[in-house]
């Protein structure tokens, strides 16, 4: 070896080791993980719990404070052990192990035993200087590496019929059927990531990366592992908020149009329901309750009653409870210019200047981010209409909202926390909060039940519930809620619907409406969705959507809803312990199949049908006049037809005929389902006598949970859980003791419990056969 050659190893060399002092001294120990400086970045890795990370990354020597709209976790103890490898900084948990480039910024995430989950592209973040309103900020832009043939899911409510977010682009603005939040999970891993921003962004994936991009001071985002999909919804909601109960109530059916023009047309649309007896427990109340003016829409959103056409109000309330209904009221964050409201946000610089719906009327939005706008917001809501009427539910319209007249000057409006521009998509978000905080506030006797247009990770600790917009009426817009649908509860968001039909129906009108038989092919399967959603509303406009617009009792259409909305009333003991699932247990009601499912890949492009809470296989039909339907029947566990009894082997697909009045439905082996009473109202029968199935071929479990069914008392420990496990080898069922107890609880029951089989007969109906039991609260074994 020359000299010449032995000098430049040397000096490379040198500069190796000089390099790994400089950056040995670089990096800072921080309590709950490290912090240096490179590629003119200042880089935080910290844990907030063994298996959540925040990586947070600023311009370097521009610190700037964030305060998180969505997170509400503070960083809770966890001993973490740091160490380097080679030229990396290693910091390790006992559940998640994070190695740390000082050169690069690169960061990775791993299991503890060294798979690699997640890469922090190197030299992967950037930050581009950008006026934002004559504020100085910046672009910023995070990149990720991911697998090759790794599935990822979330993203938001994306209409295009997708399930699978891989190799996609999305603008992230929220608007009028698109909701987003910057989010994506990777079940196969068991992970996910938030970008914690609320700007207009750009969510780009392809082969090389996966980057988010924003407008903001920071990159900011946190890291979530939890090994199987449930275990990272519980860890998002960790992170972001539990979602609490909603009343038993809300599990009923809702009828709604566009709209009911007096209090006693709304009125009389319950009186009929309850004269053909078809289960109800709420109506709704949509726009211009209020008096216009003169004439216009001036005094849009005003919190007040005309007096012509809704002239007692409460009267009106009343006798909808009297009757064992419920009233939810519309109200919407913009007010026209002749409102007490829009003169006080007026007089405080409390309104975003844009025009928002309707047309030539002058209203405009407030200031949602602003906290003292939220309360004068509830001050006039609480007064005008929840104190006084004492309505049960709010249908918050237009949270996105709505923006006509779009000027690109508009996104430059300042709010409370800066540009409309940079916070635009949580505009939901801090709107739900205002109203649910303050009515807890104000009575803890109602539970806080809110259906919105909009939604943002967080918003689940709100009680909301996000319906999908308005959608048109046809066959490829309800194929595609159920893959939007599935991608947006993947959040972490567990509450939401559509509206039953389609909201924009009047194509439907030139062969007879809802006499259309078309129209009542394609009504009918959205209703069958509907049935397995957490909320069943009929809603539209341009055409009425109340059953007996359809025809009479005979008529095929009359009948075939009638079928579904009196099975999702024997449901409700069902979809009230899987609410309690969700709230104590984070879990999930519409469950995506690869959830269950994530070692059976085919369920990672299954799009079109879903788990109703953790036993019930939902596959809606979404062609007109078909008579089968396919469905993928996942590996892993055998399959109940619902309606016949007949059990299928998983892993197969199966074409199973349909009639006009159902759908395919199958139940999970093991699966163990309460069903309760036919009843017209939720609260009508207790469930003294309730039918327990069990569907054999596995061992199973489910916990009936019970409360006073509205009230925040559950909060205090005021309920009780039954446990049922059933043993298929030995054949016997245990009813462990009762845990817990509440006012007016049944302390003596029966129970009939069935296994099912082919002679039991059709899902919907009672079944036969069975053993009935008398339960007190003690444990019992019943042997089969």
């Amino acid at each position: 070896m020359n000299l010449s050659r032995k000098a430049v190893i040397l000096l490379a060399c040198a500069t190796m080791i000089a390099t790994t002092l400089c950056t040995a001294q670089n990096v800072q120990r921080t309590g709950q993980g490290v912090k240096c400086s490179t590629q003119g970045m200042d880089i935080s890795v910290s844990f907030y719990s063994p298996s959540i990370v925040r990586v947070y990354k600023t311009p370097e020597g521009k610190t700037y404070n964030k305060e998180s709209l969505v997170v509400t976790k503070s960083p809770e103890t966890t001993p973490i052990e740091v160490s380097q490898e080679g030229g990396l900084y290693a910091l390790e948990s006992s559940q998640l192990k994070v190695l740390v480039n000082p050169v690069t910024g690169g960061i990775s995430f791993y299991t503890p035993d060294g798979k690699e989950l997640l890469k922090d592209k190197d030299y992967g973040t950037s930050f581009a200087a950008k006026d934002d309103a004559g504020t100085p900020s910046y672009q910023v832009r995070g990149s990720f590496l991911l697998d090759k043939d790794e599935p990822i899911y979330g993203v938001g409510q994306v209409m295009d019929g997708k399930l699978n977010r891989r190799n996609s682009m999305h603008h992230m603005q929220n608007e009028n059927m698109f909701t987003y939040s910057p989010y994506f999970m990777s079940p196969a891993k068991g992970y996910a990531v938030y970008w914690d921003n609320y700007s207009i962004s750009e969510f780009v994936d392809t082969p090389q990366e996966l980057a988010f991009e924003s407008l903001g001071h920071c990159a900011d985002y946190y890291f979530m592992y939890g090994s199987t999909p449930d275990q990272v919804i519980a860890e998002v909601r960790d992170l972001t908020g539990r979602a609490p109960m909603l009343p038993l109530w809300s599990y009923g059916f809702f009828q709604s149009k566009e709209r009911y023009h007096t209090q006693e047309e709304n009125l009389n649309v319950l009186k009929e329901f309850r004269k053909l007896q078809i289960p109800i427990d709420c109506m709704i109340q949509d726009w211009r309750y209020w008096a216009e003016y003169q004439k216009t829409d001036s005094a849009w959103n005003s919190h007040s009653f005309d007096p012509e056409r809704f002239p007692e109000p409460k009267k009106w309330a009343d006798e909808i409870h009297r009757l064992n209904a419920k009233l939810m009221i519309v109200a919407w964050p913009g007010f026209g210019p002749k409102t007490e409201q829009r003169k006080e946000f007026d007089s405080k610089g409390m309104i975003i200047n844009f025009d928002t719906w309707p047309p030539n009327s002058g209203t405009r939005p407030y200031d949602a981010y602003n906290s003292e706008a939220r309360d004068i917001y509830w001050k006039y809501l609480n007064k005008g209409i929840f104190s006084y009427i004492g309505n049960d539910g709010w249908w918050l319209d237009s949270t996105e909202p709505d923006h006509i007249n779009r000027k690109d000057s508009d996104y430059d409006l300042p709010t409370a926390l800066g540009s409309y521009r940079s916070v635009k998509n949580a505009f939901s978000l801090m709107h739900n909060a205002g109203i649910a905080s303050h009515q807890k506030a104000n009575n803890l006797n109602k539970r806080v039940v809110i259906l919105t247009r909009s939604g943002f990770i967080g918003q689940q600790r709100y009680g909301s519930n996000t319906w999908s917009g308005d959608v048109v009426s046809t066959w490829d817009m309800l194929e595609k809620q159920i893959p939007a649908a599935l991608n947006y509860t993947l959040m972490g968001i567990p509450n939401w619907n559509s509206d039953i039909g389609g909201f924009f129906a009047g194509r439907w009108n030139q062969e007879g409406g809802p006499k259309n038989p078309k129209y009542q092919d394609l009504y009918v399967r959205w209703m069958q969705f509907g049935t397995f959603c957490p909320m069943m509303r009929s809603h539209g406009t341009e055409l009425p959507r109340e059953i007996w617009n359809f025809g009479k009792r005979g008529d095929w259409c009359f009948d075939a809803q009638e079928k579904m909305i009196k099975l999702r009333y024997r449901l409700l003991p069902y979809i009230y312990s899987t609410s309690w699932d969700v709230s104590s247990n984070d879990g999930t009601f519409m469950r995506p199949l690869l959830m269950d499912f994530t070692a059976d890949k085919k369920t990672y492009e299954v799009g079109g049908e879903y788990l109703f809470g953790r036993s019930i296989l939902v596959a809606p039909v979404t062609r007109p006049e078909v008579t089968e339907w396919s469905v993928y029947l996942p590996e892993g566990a055998d399959w109940w037809d619902f309606w016949n009894n007949q059990k299928q082997q998983g892993g197969q697909t199966v074409n199973r005929a349909v009639t006009k009045d159902i759908l395919p439905v199958y139940i999970k082996a093991g699966s163990i389902l309460p069903f309760g009473p036919q009843v017209q109202y939720s609260t009508e029968k207790n469930w003294d006598n309730l039918e327990i199935r069990i569907y054999p071929g596995a061992d199973g479990m489910f916990t009936l949970y019970e409360d006073e069914n509205d009230n925040y008392n559950y909060e205090k420990g005021m309920y009780s859980t039954i446990h049922f496990e059933w043993n298929d080898k030995n054949r016997n069922l245990t009813i462990e003791d009762r845990q817990g107890e509440y006012p007016g609880m049944l302390k003596n029951r029966k129970f009939k419990v069935i296994l099912v089989n082919q002679k039991s007969g059709t899902g919907d109906a009672p079944m036969k056969g069975g053993k009935s039991v008398n339960y007190s609260g003690k444990k019992t074994i019943i042997k089969f």
